[in-house]
């Protein structure tokens, strides 16, 4: 990806920090690992993410492009854990791991509804 206006900093309210925010990371690192399994989920399976764990190494322009990666690390029956880090065009800007969960796709949205008929909001 290249860093856009959306992606900065500054649009968190850090002042004005022209440079990649964590959050926006985190996405493309999250984004990577679905990338990674896309292919070997079953039908009406999906992956959540359960927990991210990195470490934001350097600051990243605004224009420069990143290049992330995820390694499958360990499988523990519905449990993947990645290790993943990124890099811009100059050096390597994060590390970490990220794990995942694989479930049924029509669990979650039936556990969502759940949630919403006791809030009391609309279901579609």
């Amino acid at each position: 990806m290249a860093v856009g206006e959306e992606d900065l900093a500054g649009r968190l309210g850090d002042a004005k920090i022209n440079a990649l925010s964590t959050p926006r990371l985190i996405q493309l690192l999250e984004a990577t690992t679905i990338e990674a399994i896309k292919g070997f989920l079953s039908p009406g399976q999906i992956s959540l993410g359960t927990r991210v764990k990195i470490l934001h190494l350097a600051p990243t322009p605004l224009g420069m492009r990143v290049t992330a990666h995820a390694v499958l690390k360990e499988v523990d029956n519905r449990r993947l854990l990645f290790e993943i880090d990124a890099y811009d065009e100059i050096e390597k800007i994060a590390e970490g791991e990220h794990e995942r969960i694989i479930v049924s796709g029509e669990w979650l949205l039936k556990r969502i509804d759940k949630k919403k008929r006791e809030r009391g909001l609309e279901i579609p």
